[in-house]
C-alpha cells in the first residue's frame, strides 16, 4: 500500500468519482425509461434493438449493464475510503474511472435525445477512454483482491462489453442510414467479416493486458447472444450465429494462453 499522505486533489477525485457515477446511474434511469423516456432498444426507430442487424446481441445480453453499474457503485463506495484516498493506484486511475462514468451516462443521453451518428461517436470515445484506463490498471499492478475486483474486474467487463455494444452500434448506424439494404447473403458475409475482426481485437487485449479475463468473459458473453440472436430471432444468419461462438471461444483461450505466457515469464525472471 502506498503510504503517502492525502492531499486535497484526492479528495477531489474521491468527490469527483462519487459524482460522475451518479451522474451515469442517472443517465441509465432515463435511458430505460424509468423517468418516462423511451427505452433505449426503441429508440433510434428500433436500430440499437436486437433484431435491427446480424450482429445485434439477444435482449438478454444487455442485462451485463446491471453488473457494469453495480461494480461501478462498488467501486465507488471503496474508493471513497480513507485508506484509498492517497494509493497511487487510485491516484493514477481514479481520474480515468471517473471519466468513463460520464462517458457511459454521455452515450445514453446521446441515444435518448441526439441522432444514431452521434451515438457512435459517443461510444467510441467511451471505448478509448476504458482502454486507457484499463492500460493504466495494468501499468500498474493491482496489490489486493480489492483491487483486482473493484478495479480491474470493473473495468475490465465494461471494456469488453462496449468493445462489442461499439460494433453493434457502428453497424445499426451504418445498416440504418449509410449503407444501401443488402440481401441475407451479403448480411451474413459482412456479418462474419466484422467478427473476424472482433476476434483480433479480443486477442489483442488477451495478450496486451497479460490476460486479464474479465475483458474476454464480457466479449464472449455478447457474442454467444449474437449466436442466440441469429439462430433463434430475426434476422435469422445461421453463419453469423457460427462465426460469434467461435469468436467467443477464440477470445476465451486467447485470455488463458496470454495469462500463462505471463505466469511463465514472470517465472523465468523471478529465477
Amino acid at each position: 500500500m502506498d503510504d503517502s499522505h492525502p492531499t486535497g486533489t484526492d479528495l477531489a477525485r474521491q468527490i469527483v468519482v462519487i459524482s460522475t457515477v451518479v451522474f451515469m446511474i442517472i443517465a441509465a434511469m432515463v435511458g430505460t425509461g424509468l423517468f418516462g423516456g423511451t427505452n433505449v432498444r426503441e429508440l433510434q426507430g428500433g436500430a440499437l434493438d436486437a433484431d435491427a442487424t446480424v450482429l445485434a446481441p439477444a435482449t438478454p445480453a444487455f442485462s451485463i449493464w446491471s453488473l457494469v453499474y453495480v461494480l461501478m457503485i462498488a467501486y465507488t463506495i471503496w474508493q471513497a475510503l480513507p485508506g484509498q484516498r492517497a494509493r497511487e493506484r487510485q491516484r493514477r486511475a481514479g481520474w480515468w474511472i471517473a471519466v468513463t462514468a460520464v462517458l457511459n451516462g454521455a452515450w445514453l443521453l446521446t441515444a435518448q435525445f441526439l441522432t444514431l451518428a452521434l451515438t457512435v461517436l459517443a461510444i467510441v470515445v467511451l471505448l478509448a477512454a476504458l482502454g486507457a484506463t484499463l492500460r493504466v490498471l495494468v501499468q500498474t499492478p493491482a496489490e489486493t483482491w480489492s483491487d483486482r475486483l473493484f478495479m480491474d474486474a470493473t473495468v475490465g467487463i465494461h471494456l469488453g462489453w462496449v468493445s462489442l455494444a461499439t460494433v453493434a452500434n457502428i453497424t445499426a448506424w451504418l445498416s440504418a442510414e449509410v449503407v444501401a439494404p443488402m440481401d441475407a447473403d451479403r448480411q451474413q458475409l459482412w456479418g462474419v467479416i466484422v467478427l473476424v475482426v472482433v476476434a483480433l481485437v479480443g486477442i489483442a487485449i488477451a495478450f496486451g493486458t497479460g490476460g486479464r479475463i474479465a475483458p474476454a468473459l464480457a466479449m464472449s458473453w455478447g457474442l454467444v447472444w449474437i449466436g442466440v440472436a441469429r439462430t433463434t430471432g430475426e434476422p435469422h444468419a445461421p453463419a453469423v450465429a457460427t462465426a460469434a461462438v467461435i469468436v467467443a471461444a477464440v477470445i476465451l483461450i486467447s485470455a488463458v494462453v496470454a495469462t500463462l505466457r505471463r505466469r511463465v515469464v514472470a517465472g523465468s525472471i523471478g529465477d
